[in-house]
């Protein structure tokens, strides 16, 4: 995992703001967080062996999120303490319902830079899968995408926040993970474009596995061109935070067996993916029943027994 490491400070209201308006929030939270943090831990806590490549500051905020990753056994050989810079700070506003809006500092997750991958270069090769988000340098993830292509890694990219991503980095992603708005972005389209029609523009893209993710709606997935339905189960959302990372952990910790299929080019490709994508679905709407982000990240027998009430549609 190269990713970030925040805090996340979370205020409870009964309707998220719009622009240029105050509400009068309710309690408030602090959690370890971050998108490299809550992917890593969503995929330990379903049975993967995680290392996790990010700066945090030397901080209390740092100090925390540090031993939160100890806790749920993350190799933490590459987290890298910045003296004189603060901790990544999430800013999270979550509504009754479970809908949120979400601000970042990114902190000491922007000083993550290509050079520091240097040290970490052999657990970025060695391993099975390589995950990255867009709350560090894109250079960044660029050179750790293109060591891991080079060494026959799968390379998974939660494109998120949204931007428009370079060349240089997609031409070595093997699965792409956006939501709506993301994929918009990515397409150059309207948010409130039609699923359908980003289903269908994505994979020009070059990426050979593409998941939009539409929330309570599901998603939608196409490997290798070909789209399939994704169903998520209905549950009693109350905090939407960490869904999506929930999601992202929990199918690069099946993508293994998937990539190993593609390269050996076996017929069990396809239902393989099918598994990973219900799992991954599974995993996001558990985690919607649990306030915060890695606080709410489901284990392994509960996600597996959820998955398996799911099916994959046409």
């Amino acid at each position: 995992m190269v990713g970030s490491l925040n805090m996340d400070l979370v205020v409870r209201t009964a309707k998220l703001p719009r622009p240029g308006e105050t509400v009068l929030g309710g309690s408030y939270r602090t959690y370890p967080g971050g998108k490299g943090a809550n992917q890593a831990v969503a995929a330990a806590r379903l049975g993967a062996r995680v290392a996790i490549i990010g700066c945090i500051g030397d901080d209390p905020h740092g100090h925390k999120v540090r031993a939160a990753l100890v806790e749920e056994n993350i190799d933490l050989t590459h987290l890298i303490t910045r003296e004189g810079e603060a901790t990544g700070l999430g800013l999270i506003a979550v509504a009754e319902g479970g809908g949120n809006m979400i601000v970042v500092a990114p902190g000491a997750n922007a000083t993550l830079k290509p050079a520091d991958l240097e040290p970490a270069m052999t657990a970025i090769t060695a391993a099975d899968t390589l995950v990255l988000q867009m709350e560090v340098p894109i250079a960044t993830n660029v050179a750790a995408a293109e060591a891991a292509r080079r060494a026959g890694v799968a390379v998974l990219l939660n494109a998120a926040p949204a931007r428009v991503l370079p060349v240089e980095l997609l031409r070595n992603v093997d699965v792409l993970i956006v939501n709506r708005v993301e994929a918009a972005m990515l397409m150059g389209m309207p948010e409130d474009v039609d699923p359908g029609r980003l289903t269908l523009r994505l994979p020009t893209l070059g990426v050979p596995t593409v998941l939009l993710t539409l929330g309570a709606q599901g998603g939608i997935l196409s490997h290798k061109g070909r789209p399939r339905r994704v169903p998520t189960p209905h549950v009693a959302a109350v905090d939407t935070v960490g869904a999506g990372d929930a999601f992202c952990g929990a199918l690069a910790s099946r993508w293994k067996r998937v990539h190993e299929a593609t390269k050996a080019r076996h017929p069990d490709e396809f239902t393989l993916v099918e598994q990973a994508t219900l799992l991954a679905s599974a995993a996001g709407a558990l985690a919607t029943t649990r306030s915060g982000a890695i606080a709410s990240l489901p284990r392994s027998d509960e996600t597996i027994a959820l998955a398996s009430t799911l099916k994959i549609g046409s």
